[in-house]
């Protein structure tokens, strides 16, 4: 088994820098931004967050498919990769500019649904390009760990760069230009730096390319697959309702909008140093018996803020959102190194490696989490009355918004993650049952 050196390793986890921006940036300022920027109320700023993702989840498979068409002809998959990484950026831009009257929520939305077209032509290739780059389950654990620490990258310049950028652009709709033009630009050097970068991988997808629909009629056999995704895609849905819910806490039970970007830093930075310590007990104990520990543990956390952000500390609402980040990287890391395993062990099944398709439907259901989850806090605040308004005009809210807000933060994705705990251990028990086989 060949060791992959350092530079590949990091030159495809770059793209990870890129992907976590757009995956973050969105779910964390865009229903603000439409909100307390823009004015939109708080239902139709929710449908022009989901719109776009729903259109998302229809394309990603579609996508997938036509990777694996380009993987047949070429052995490569850089074509749409190239595609993503050049129209990603100039629409994430156009997301935060727009212009003089016209409707800011017909414009972002057009935008948004322009730029969720150009990151699937990008995601969905490249979270298939793992199980191409090696067979060896330990060696895609190390490719997860660079792509997992890579997106950690991204995610705190989402969180820590963007809104410090429209601060120090002096807020309001000028501050939200210029950011989506800066971190549009740090999202290009990441995209076309991974691009260039995996031009070496192999694609081989299988001796002959199947339709759409032959080939999800063939996926869906491989129950493993569909019960981990499962399990991911509830559990990027409760993080996303978490991002989407972090400005608001920041500025309604912590009195200070700034606070937003420390919030993030500190759900996102432990990553930095969690990864590898995941992926060496994961080494040790298994990777499901780790990602099992970690669900329950963000579940336990997410519990512990309703008292803490009840009590405006805002201390105690940091180290807790510390202790989430930990976490947090074990449910990157973890189901993504698992990801592969799937595809593989479905090859053995029906002969047909789709790393494509499978990535597709993996994709699609990702989005449809961190899509559904700034719209499901959306309707947190439309149901307990919040009041939007611009931040040139700042209203007091009611009580019952307060409360709504803070449940949706913290109780909210402590459901959800209740609820994927079953799944983790359902795939646990089909791939241990598979291996005593």
């Amino acid at each position: 088994m060949t060791r992959l050196g350092r530079d590949r390793l990091l030159g495809y986890g770059i793209g990870s820098v890129g992907t976590g921006v757009f995956s973050a940036v969105p779910g964390l300022l865009l229903l603000y931004y439409l909100t307390d920027v823009l004015g939109v109320p708080a239902a139709v700023a929710g449908f022009v967050l989901v719109a776009p993702k729903i259109w998302d989840v229809l394309l990603n498979p579609l996508v997938g498919a036509a990777s694996d068409r380009e993987a047949v002809r070429t052995g490569r998959r850089t074509r749409l990769l190239a595609v993503g990484s050049v129209a990603l950026p100039v629409t994430f831009a156009l997301m935060f500019a727009v212009p003089g009257d016209l409707p800011g929520a017909v414009w972002t939305g057009a935008a948004f649904l322009l730029a969720a077209s150009a990151f699937a032509c990008f995601q969905v290739p490249y979270v298939a390009l793992p199980a191409e780059m090696s067979p060896d389950q330990g060696e895609r654990t190390r490719i997860m760990s660079w792509r997992v620490v890579c997106l950690t990258v991204g995610i705190l310049v989402a969180g820590g760069l963007a809104p410090a950028v429209v601060d120090l652009a002096g807020g309001g709709r000028a501050g939200y230009a210029v950011m989506g033009v800066t971190v549009g630009a740090v999202m290009a050097a990441a995209l076309a730096g991974a691009t260039l970068a995996t031009r070496w991988v192999p694609s081989r997808p299988g001796p002959r390319q199947l339709a759409p629909v032959a080939a999800f009629r063939l996926a869906r056999g491989n129950v493993p697959f569909f019960v981990l995704l499962a399990a991911f895609v509830t559990q990027a849905l409760a993080v996303a309702v978490m991002l989407a819910g972090a400005p608001y806490v920041a500025a309604y039970r912590l009195g200070d909008y700034g606070l937003t970007s420390v919030m993030f830093v500190c759900l996102v930075g432990p990553s930095m140093l969690a990864v590898p310590v995941w992926a060496w007990l994961a080494r040790v104990h298994g990777p499901v018996r780790c990602y099992l520990a970690a669900s329950a543990g963000f579940c336990g956390v997410t519990v512990a803020l309703v008292p803490a952000v009840a009590a405006g500390g805002t201390a105690a609402t940091l180290a807790l959102t510390a202790l989430a980040g930990i976490c947090y990287a074990a449910l990157q890391l973890l189901p993504l190194s698992l990801l592969p395993d799937t595809v593989h062990a479905d090859a053995a099944r029906t002969g047909h490696a789709q790393a494509g398709a499978f990535t597709g439907l993996w994709t699609a259901g990702e989005t449809a989490g961190l899509a559904l989850g700034p719209g499901l806090f959306a309707l947190v605040l439309t149901v307990s009355g919040f009041v939007s308004a611009p931040v040139e005009s700042p209203v007091a809210q009611p009580a019952g918004a307060l409360t709504g807000l803070l449940l949706g933060f913290t109780a909210l994705p402590a459901l959800l993650m209740l609820i994927s705990l079953p799944f983790v251990v359902r795939y646990g028990r089909l791939t241990t049952k598979k291996e005593t086989v």
